[in-house]
């Protein structure tokens, strides 16, 4: 054998015991990941296709497959349980709407804000800001009911000047139909009202979230904008000052620097935070039953709690196991529709030639 030989097989039999190692050293938490999540993922899925009533073992003799019908039942037969998958998914895609822009916006104010270097006492915003992200959600939601009561604290700031708030976790009236009611529109077209999705007529769709649930948006906003910031800020920090300066040289001001410099190298870290919101906001779920647990009228319902008041309070199990992967669905889908959106794109042959042309023209 070659010398050459040996080498590749020496190289070749390291990278085997390399492989080996591997997986020794990473099969302790497949099997982990494997015993508590695939399992009952798949277990999960059996129960989706299936009759069982939630006494004995799902796969037992007694269960039967039923195909589809709980998806059915979910989507398309039009009854009570079509209407209320309906309402919780127009009352979190709302949430969904504002929430995950607020939260971003506000969370790369706060980041930008804290990572100047003329701010005092740095460490002191950032830990305040922090904070309410770390607090427990029960918490934060039973001290949300105390100030958004009807004669709550925010309340009484309103009243200061003139403004008498509503009695916000039992007012279901839309944000969008009370703002038309003010300007004379208190119903809409038939094309709106007789047409529909789920069982919720298209203008119900439209009437924005329930002063309620405008109470758990904010809440949202104010807890989570806080961790956000960190992961902006580790973004920030991470970015060299050159192209910064290099732009400031070429005259741009600090608006265009932040849009066409700073922003554009943001992008995993955008992309980071707007997924993990859109997913934490799909599954919003121990605010709503720490606090109004779908009420009033059903405008604070969500698909998440849907799932468990179906399985767990109806006994329907099947419906609540198809209502939990539908919204895994949902989240796929709006997470894979934004990495899209956020994608690389090559530049257009337009803008390379204007670049070359500025550059000859600088050269000559």
């Amino acid at each position: 054998m070659t010398r050459t030989g040996r080498r590749r097989g020496g190289a070749s039999g390291l990278r085997r015991g390399e492989a080996a190692a591997g997986w020794l050293f990473t099969a302790p938490v497949i099997a982990i990941l494997g015993v508590f999540l695939l399992v009952p993922v798949l277990m999960a899925l059996w129960v989706s296709v299936s009759d069982w009533g939630g006494r004995g073992s799902p796969l037992s003799g007694s269960v039967s497959y039923v195909g589809a019908d709980n998806f059915s039942a979910v989507l398309v037969d039009g009854g009570l349980a079509t209407k209320d998958f309906g309402t919780a998914l127009r009352n979190n895609a709302w949430y969904v709407l504002l929430v995950v822009p607020l939260q971003t916006a506000l969370a790369l104010f706060l980041a930008i804000l804290v990572n100047r270097a003329v701010l005092r006492g740095r460490g002191f915003f950032r830990t305040a800001y922090y904070f309410p992200s770390v607090t427990s959600s029960v918490a934060i939601t039973v001290l949300w009911l105390f100030l958004f009561s009807a004669s709550g604290a925010v309340n009484g700031v309103l009243s200061w000047f003139g403004i008498n708030g509503p009695n916000w976790f039992n007012d279901p009236r839309g944000v969008l139909h009370l703002v038309l009611s003010g300007v004379g529109v208190d119903s809409g077209p038939a094309a709106l009202t007789q047409g529909g999705m789920l069982g919720v007529s298209w203008w119900e769709w439209l009437a924005g979230p329930s002063i309620a649930m405008s109470a758990y948006i904010l809440m949202a906003v104010f807890t989570t904008s806080g961790t956000f910031m960190l992961l902006f800020l580790a973004g920030l920090q991470n970015l060299g000052g050159d192209v910064d300066e290099a732009a400031m040289m070429d005259g741009a001001n600090s608006w265009q620097r932040f849009w066409r410099v700073t922003l554009p190298q943001l992008r995993p870290t955008l992309f980071t935070v707007l997924t993990l919101g859109l997913i934490g906001c799909w599954q919003v779920f121990d605010q709503i039953y720490t606090g109004t647990r779908g009420a009033p009228s059903k405008t604070t319902l969500t698909p998440a709690y849907l799932s468990y008041q179906t399985a767990f309070s109806n006994q329907e199990w099947g419906q609540g196991a198809a209502i939990a992967f539908i919204l895994f669905v949902i989240i796929v889908v709006f997470t894979l529709l934004q990495r899209w959106v956020l994608r690389d794109r090559p530049v257009s042959r337009r803008r390379i030639r204007a670049y070359e042309t500025t550059a000859k023209g600088g050269v000559s």
